[in-house]
């Protein structure tokens, strides 16, 4: 996968997309953040939601968000999710976990434990729709 999706930018003259990984879990993290890596994107990792609104606010672009539902601290992954929907509206959000979120079901999901291939083409698809407005 790493050799498609190099080509793909390459061809369209764009540089490496910037992920925000939010997961409390660190092996889950590490694993999905490592991949995302190796596939040529630039990852920014968080713990929680206070850790990913401190990023989204000072750390430089953010793509696209992949966060987990359940987290520790004030807000879950759908309160995050619809921070990000009021704060920065272009920004594409990913929600996971191993059961699938009772509200806030309108955003894209992936189920734990991840294919990585399948989040690597959810991540590629929902990047392109937002690169034309779709």
């Amino acid at each position: 996968m790493p050799f498609a999706r190099d080509q793909e930018f390459e061809r369209s003259g764009n540089s490496p997309r910037t992920i925000l990984v939010v997961e409390d879990e660190i092996l889950i993290r590490l694993l999905i953040a490592e991949h995302l890596r190796d596939c040529g994107f630039k990852v920014r990792e968080a713990g929680n939601a206070a850790e990913a609104k401190e990023l989204l606010v000072s750390a430089g672009p953010i793509d696209l968000v992949l966060s987990d539902v359940n987290m520790p601290g004030g807000e879950d992954g759908i309160a995050l999710a619809h921070w990000i929907v009021h704060r920065h509206p272009m920004i594409p959000i990913i929600l996971t976990s191993a059961l699938p979120p009772t509200r806030g079901t309108n955003f894209p999901f992936l189920a734990k434990p991840y294919d990585l291939e399948a989040a690597v083409a959810l991540i590629l698809l929902l990047l392109r729709d937002a690169a034309t407005g779709g």
